[in-house]
């Protein structure tokens, strides 16, 4: 004999579709985020200060230079440097984007693929247009060699892709399944877990895919700072956050980051706002760290890159703190094991 039914037990259409009313506004915030971001970082890629020279010091030399700035406008900036030696350090100090030898018969642009491969195009496109009314054929040369795995230079984003999921999905984990912990070991359990993200990062970048054939301990270790950055702010914020911290997450670490991180375009084919964002953001520390210790012998930039990453690491650290001291005041968030699962649930999903 079936047991009868509690008509009271069970919840009414209008709760049901309210409480899933709730659980929608995180996804479609997401897509509304996603949208925004991608669209408004990549929709129109155009060049705004391009930095690319005329080599020589002739009175041809300037003059070309000049007819290429006054045409193009805010798009290029262009100079002259001495000599062929002179544009080559330029390019890989990454202060130029290209360079250009005019030559009657064999014109030449020199460029540093390892900077960005998509602003290379543009410089190219520049001078091609310069050699199709000379009626002869532009020659470039790279000054960079691409890794075996990476002939286009892209990989270095997919690894700061890899890096970035697995650190901010571990940020739910731990905030849900960790929450009967303190904030000492939560915090110690991301560091732990940071190192295994970059641990994995490096071995498929590098051994596995050969993205990554060179300095791997610098590239692993420019990975753990951008991982162990993002896990610990996310703890911190978790504290105060609670479900939202994946939605935030998100926005810090892949709306604002990705666009904004070189990986596609830099700054120089951006507009105003992600350009800017290039200058300090954590994700633009590791990837363009990463170029300069495989493209540019440690060079160009190096130290600010890693300069960005400790501040990130700082500012992490700080989040917990300020995490511990929020709990300490008896405010520690305790969540019911449905909504602990709900949260793992949706930081996987993402």
């Amino acid at each position: 004999m079936s047991t009868p039914r509690n008509p009271a037990a069970a919840p009414t259409l209008g709760h049901s579709l309210k409480h899933l009313a709730i659980h929608l506004i995180t996804p479609l915030l997401m897509c509304l985020g996603m949208a925004l971001a991608y669209l408004g970082a990549f929709h129109q890629p155009e060049p705004h200060h391009l930095k690319v020279a005329v080599v020589g010091t002739t009175q041809q030399a300037q003059g070309l230079a000049q007819a290429i700035q006054g045409k193009a406008g805010d798009a290029l900036d262009v100079r002259t440097v001495a000599d062929r030696a002179a544009a080559e350090q330029q390019l890989r100090d990454r202060d130029l984007v290209g360079a250009f030898v005019p030559d009657a018969r064999n014109p030449e642009l020199i460029v540093a693929k390892g900077n960005s491969e998509t602003s290379v195009v543009a410089a190219t496109a520049v001078f091609t247009n310069v050699t199709d009314r000379q009626g002869v054929p532009l020659h470039v040369t790279d000054l960079t060699t691409p890794a075996e795995g990476d002939p286009t230079g892209q990989g270095l984003f997919f690894l700061l892709v890899a890096l970035s999921i697995g650190s901010y999905a571990s940020v739910a984990v731990i905030g849900a399944a960790g929450a009967g912990l303190s904030m000492k070991v939560r915090a110690l359990v991301g560091l732990a877990v940071s190192l295994a993200v970059s641990v994995i990062g490096i071995v498929t970048a590098g051994p596995v895919f050969h993205v990554v054939d060179h300095d791997l301990a610098a590239v692993w270790a420019l990975g753990w700072l951008y991982s162990a950055g993002i896990v610990l702010i996310g703890i911190g914020l978790h504290s105060f956050l609670r479900k939202w911290t994946t939605l935030v997450i998100m926005v810090l670490f892949v709306m604002l980051n990705f666009t904004s991180s070189g990986g596609i375009y830099r700054p120089e084919l951006q507009n105003g706002f992600f350009g800017g964002l290039h200058g300090f953001w954590t994700g633009a520390g590791f990837l363009e760290g990463a170029r300069s210790v495989l493209y540019f012998d440690g060079g160009a930039g190096l130290g600010g890159n890693v300069v960005t990453l400790l501040v990130w690491l700082l500012l992490g650290g700080a989040a917990v703190v300020a995490a511990a001291m929020y709990e300490g005041r008896g405010r520690r968030p305790v969540e019911t094991p449905q909504e602990a699962e709900e949260e793992m649930e949706e930081a996987v999903a993402v």
